[in-house]
């Protein structure tokens, strides 16, 4: 017989923590790792359109990361698995670093957009500022949710707009500017 994939325990609008703890699913720690959620899919989803070889095992790093990360924001107890100068980050400031490096100077504000695959990474840049923000509201309510978590998501929007960069770039995209009207 297949495990079935419903349980029915959120049917009144609450789901369980990792230490046992219920609570609503609008929960700002709920919000956290529920967006941490759809941070990983739009990721994913660059990825998937992107025609870049060496990308696919950068964002499956990335998305196993979150993973952690969301059972970092799931666990009340603040147990943590990415730490504030831990490998997670250092892989991520590694990255940043690579692709600062390779990718043409920045003069003016890029809009979004391009290839299908630069879009997406747009729209997940977004998504972490919006993961970000989310749990810095959670740190002001929780003061021992970890800084790591806060210091990783600033680390990976910064990435995702390289990655959205790389993208439209390597793929023969252009890359549209920004321009300020004069006033």
């Amino acid at each position: 017989m297949a495990t079935r994939i419903y349980t029915k325990s959120g049917d009144s609008g609450q789901t369980g923590l990792f230490n046992g703890d219920r609570v609503w699913k609008d929960d700002i720690r709920v919000e956290c790792y529920g967006t941490v959620d759809e941070l990983n899919a739009a990721i994913g989803l660059g990825a998937s359109l992107s025609n870049v070889d060496d990308l696919q095992n950068l964002i499956h790093e990335i998305q196993s990361q979150l993973f952690e990360l969301g059972a970092d924001l799931a666990n009340p107890e603040h147990e943590t698995r990415i730490e504030e100068n831990g490998t997670e980050i250092q892989f991520l400031e590694t990255h940043l670093d690579r692709l600062s490096d390779s990718l043409p100077p920045l003069k003016n504000f890029i809009l979004p957009g391009g290839t299908p695959s630069a879009a997406a990474f747009g729209l997940a840049r977004t998504v972490c500022r919006r993961a970000e923000r989310l749990c810095v509201a959670l740190r002001r309510k929780d003061p021992k949710t970890p800084l790591a978590v806060i210091i990783y998501l600033n680390r990976l929007g910064d990435l995702i707009f390289l990655l959205k960069r790389q993208s439209n770039i390597e793929s023969g995209g252009q890359e549209i500017l920004w321009e300020a009207k004069k006033q």
